[in-house]
């Protein structure tokens, strides 16, 4: 969870909301993310023999069609975030680096092709020896955040805090500010299902569920001290218009350029850390939905040292397809992570969605287990939470979303015919009817330049 996005949350974050609807933002997303975060332990608890996390509960709840949208849709949130990590990464180097620019510039294009070839190899050597140098990059990037909560703290002005406190005229009322926060939010605590995905790999189910809701809050109590420290530093409109890593930018306000400096190092080893995970776990979903007939079997292939080789394949050569389109299209870190993001709201949802059924249904539950009752009311308030992040989204990422959904059909298909099972069920004809019509009309919105990245 703890990758780019905390470095640019500052920008993030003020980008279209004042101190207020921040707070707002918070209280909702800390409630939300604590009720989702909820459900996926208590679906590892209660249904420990679904591997793959997001996507095997989708299916298992929805049917087959809904369980590989969800592995679809996971999958490439997880890859679109590993070029914004690129974008975000070769941004900080551009403090150093000016030909880097923002992230998006020829050199910096060329250099994040040579890192993610470079990651791609290193995987390719064996899971276990990458996993071993991202437990490294984790603790690293911990120190410079750490020191930029202290030295923030020590610095943090109330006046300043309370300047504008509902945000300016500009931003919009105080729902369409917190609205506009949401996918930044959301995007940061992306990750929050990692250890299901994972799941097949542990020694305890038990242990997935400790790891969900420990990173949890760890998390949180960064990410809030981070976004609402610096708007006691600089103003709303101020922290809008900073370069990312924006940290960079309100350390060097309080002690100076060695602050910009150490956060801009900081990034640079958490993002590589964070890439190396993401790459992982981006490969991790194709090959399991391949091993279970989900996706085609070609993918779930692996080489000599047990790396899931041709999901690896697949997914890197999608990333560099689209760092090549940031560099004409001019996509940005925030655009780039408000789509990765909207791509990942359906399996969340669908997730918070099986938690609810199995609760009613009594699955896994006894007679009179105290539990059920609990686990009811939690995954209620995370379906009411996933379908609340549905409408924050707004028309944009959702339609982008919706053409980047529909070429999944090709694998669905093929995946269908290598089993010798029928493509849809009745009702998954509605469904797809439904996806049809949603990425005809994004592909005309698209062309029309009604919406763009």
């Amino acid at each position: 969870m703890i990758g780019g996005g905390i470095f640019s949350l500052p920008q993030n974050v003020a980008a279209s909301s004042g101190a207020g609807a921040v707070l707002i933002g918070w209280v909702i997303t800390a409630g939300g993310m604590l009720t989702l975060a909820f459900v996926f332990q208590t679906l590892a608890n209660r249904k420990p023999d679904i591997d793959g996390g997001v996507y095997g509960y989708a299916r298992a709840g929805f049917g087959d069609f809904m369980g590989f949208n969800t592995a679809w849709g996971y999958w490439i949130s997880a890859w679109l975030g590993n070029v914004s990590y690129m974008v975000v990464l070769f941004s900080a180097f551009g403090y150093f680096v000016p030909a880097f620019g923002e992230g998006n510039t020829l050199p910096a294009v060329l250099c994040a092709s040579a890192l993610l070839w470079g990651l791609h190899f290193l995987i390719l050597r064996g899971v276990k020896g990458a996993a071993f140098i991202n437990a490294i990059t984790t603790v690293a990037k911990l120190v410079p955040i750490a020191i930029f909560v202290v030295l923030v703290t020590l610095a943090f002005r109330v006046e300043q805090f309370k300047l504008d406190f509902w945000g300016s005229p500009t931003l919009g009322s105080v729902l369409d500010q917190v609205k506009g926060m949401m996918l930044v939010t959301v995007w940061v605590f992306i990750g929050i299902e990692g250890a299901g995905v994972y799941s097949s790999r542990a020694r305890s189910m038990r242990d997935v569920g400790r790891a969900t809701v420990l990173g949890f809050f760890i998390t949180l109590a960064l990410l809030v001290a981070v976004s609402v420290l610096a708007m006691g530093i600089l103003g709303q409109a101020e922290l809008a218009q900073l370069k990312n890593p924006s940290m960079a930018g309100v350390l060097e306000k309080v002690v100076g350029p060695w602050g910009a400096a150490l956060i801009n190092v900081g990034l640079i080893i958490s993002v590589g850390g964070a890439l190396l995970a993401w790459t992982l776990l981006a490969a991790e979903l194709p090959y399991l939905g391949a091993k279970d007939g989900t996706f085609p079997r070609a993918i779930g292939e692996v080489n000599a040292n047990e790396a899931p080789a041709n999901a690896l394949w697949l997914t890197n050569g999608l990333v560099q397809v689209f760092l090549i389109i940031t560099l004409f299209a001019k996509g940005t870190y925030l655009a780039l992570l408000s789509l990765a993001t909207s791509m990942i709201l359906v399996p969340y949802l669908l997730s918070a969605g099986y938690a609810l059924l199995i609760a009613w249904r009594s699955e896994s539950y006894a007679a009179a287990d105290a539990e059920r009752g609990k686990d009811l009311l939690i995954a209620a308030i995370a379906t009411l939470y996933g379908i609340w992040l549905l409408y924050a989204a707004g028309p944009q990422y959702l339609l982008l979303s919706a053409l980047l959904y529909f070429p999944g059909i090709v694998f669905y298909a093929k995946a269908r015919s290598e089993s010798g099972a029928r493509l849809f069920q009745p009702f998954e004809l509605g469904i797809f009817a439904v996806q049809i019509a949603a990425a005809l009309f994004a592909a005309w919105e698209l062309y029309s330049g009604a919406v763009s990245l």
